[in-house]
């Protein structure tokens, strides 16, 4: 009979969380590099180049990868024979892992999680309670996944309870697109098929945690080994999927999916479920085991193994902005595609924010602060450590302030916004009126974005915490004009554009 004692237990969740904040899964940074080097795509090929100096950046500093640090989530498998040391549950033993893992001082990180989720949305303030799947199994130890899933990939998550008739690949591929760029590709996407409808989404969820291996698989089929349904499904949809064209952020190129994973369980005759998760630019899951010989050893990866990419700012192919003397007409005169370095100051602010300030306008009250002719970047940065002005901060989705946009345009005299992945037709359509532009930074690269960020303070709705309002002063922080004043979208362009490149070419996405 094995014993797990609750401190190995606790300490090893912790130390998992810890550890998935700032290390890539090396088959995850691989794969990432290796798409960089078949990318053709120039502005594909510069957001994989932020994403993988991000993740290297990450792994010396001991950084989180993405200030989204994710909900904590935690798959076990336990061990009939297995018996436990413990006075507490087992989800409380993993709820103290995760208290401890962000709120490390060394390395906080970002509360993100809210009880009351129809009403008050309070933040828990250290990202508990965790979302834990439980399964019991024969054997005499405890197989432990621990997983930071971030709200941009959850919230484009998909489920339909299919015809048995109906063909999974043909709604897979028409439900993609529609999940945009919000969920940081390239990535890897989930497919669970079968069951009730939980199990399929459970399934979908799980397959995301298993290693990057989609070229062993194309080996297997190359050397004419059989393969099961699901892998054959695999295959099809990484070549198919790819061949849309989106790329990386949403920008249009070769490379949107690193590897299509799926999983299956028999259903009822009547019934086709299938549940579709991706796992963004920031995957972090880590794998251990217990067996009563104490803490989980994580090994960490040796830096030798990242991609020899390094992004640099390039003021050749950039434009450098001053944001504090940046007026409309300059705003109107920024091309789509383009690629500026911002610098000066700029305003941040998101979802509760965006809310409180249209509750103030719409009771005639005074803003904290004054937008006229300012620039606000939709994020919620990660607590600074030692001689940082902020933690990592990089983009949240901005579809989230779509429906803002003209309230913010009309009424604020702001000129421009900074995101993550598309707009929709509300805001394009608002963006066009005002002659205003929506600039898109990488989701992904969030330590990186953070060097540029030279100073930061808090200048309104400080009782957010991470939503309030910041003051940031940059230098050379790199974004791309997505939407310019004439409405025109790259996030429309792109992909398109490069849709109809892959179906010309003779060469399949390696």
């Amino acid at each position: 009979m094995t014993t797990i004692r609750q401190d190995d237990f606790i300490q090893s969740i912790a130390d998992a969380f810890q550890f998935i904040s700032y290390y890539h899964p090396l088959d995850y940074i691989q794969a990432l590099g290796a798409a960089y080097e078949r990318e053709e795509s120039p502005a594909a090929k510069d957001a994989i180049a932020q994403i993988l100096t991000n993740s290297r950046m990450s792994a010396e500093g001991h950084r989180p990868i993405c200030q989204d640090t994710g909900i904590a989530l935690v798959f076990l498998k336990v061990g009939m024979q297995v018996q436990w040391d413990a006075t507490l549950s087992v989800q409380d033993m993993v709820n103290e892992g995760v208290r401890r893992a962000y709120g490390n001082a060394e390395n906080p990180l970002r509360a993100s999680v809210l009880a009351d989720p129809a009403g008050a949305r309070k933040n828990t303030k250290d990202n508990t309670p965790a979302v834990v799947h439980y399964e019991i199994v024969a054997g005499n130890h405890v197989e432990v996944i621990c997983a930071a899933k971030g709200g941009g990939s959850e919230a484009k998550a998909k489920f339909a309870m299919l015809n048995p008739s109906d063909d999974v690949v043909e709604w897979i591929l028409k439900t993609v697109p529609t999940m945009g760029a919000g969920w940081c590709p390239p990535g890897i996407l989930g497919v669970g098929i079968g069951g009730t409808p939980e199990k399929a989404m459970l399934l979908a969820k799980e397959s995301i945690m298993a290693p990057v291996d989609i070229q062993n698989l194309k080996a297997k089929a190359a050397r004419g080994e059989k393969l099961v349904r699901a892998e054959e499904l695999r295959l099809e949809l990484y070549e198919k999927v790819n061949a849309l064209g989106i790329g990386a952020q949403g920008l249009g190129g070769l490379t949107t999916v690193l590897d299509v994973k799926v999983l299956d369980y028999p259903t009822h005759a009547a019934n086709l479920p299938v549940a579709l998760i991706p796992n963004c630019a920031a995957t972090r899951h880590i794998h251990f085991e217990l067996d009563g010989s104490g803490p989980a050893k994580l090994q960490p990866p040796s830096l030798e193994d990242w991609p020899r990419v390094t992004w640099q700012p390039n003021t050749r192919t950039s434009t450098r902005v001053n944001l504090d003397t940046l007026t409309p007409a300059e705003v109107a005169a920024w091309k789509p595609g383009q690629t500026l370095l911002l610098n000066g100051k700029m305003l941040t602010g998101r979802d509760a924010a965006h809310k409180r300030i249209a509750d103030m306008l719409g009771k005639g009250e005074k803003l904290p602060v004054d937008f006229t002719n300012r620039v606000i970047y939709y994020v919620g940065p990660v607590d600074p450590v030692r001689d940082e002005a902020v933690g990592p901060a990089g983009p949240t989705t901005a579809t989230r302030m779509d429906k803002f946009t003209e309230m913010m345009l009309a009424q604020t005299g702001l000129i421009s916004m900074i995101g993550k992945a598309e707009r929709g037709p509300a805001a394009i359509e608002a963006i066009k009126k005002h002659k205003s532009a929506y600039l898109m930074a990488v989701g992904g690269a969030a330590y990186l974005v953070a060097k540029a960020i030279q100073s930061a303070k808090v200048v309104g709705f400080a009782d957010l915490g991470m939503e309030a309002i910041y003051e940031f002063e940059v230098k050379d922080m790199p974004v791309t004009v997505a939407v310019d004043s004439l409405g025109t979208s790259v996030h429309i362009t792109g992909p398109k554009e490069w849709q109809a490149k892959i179906g010309k070419i003779p060469v399949k996405v390696a």
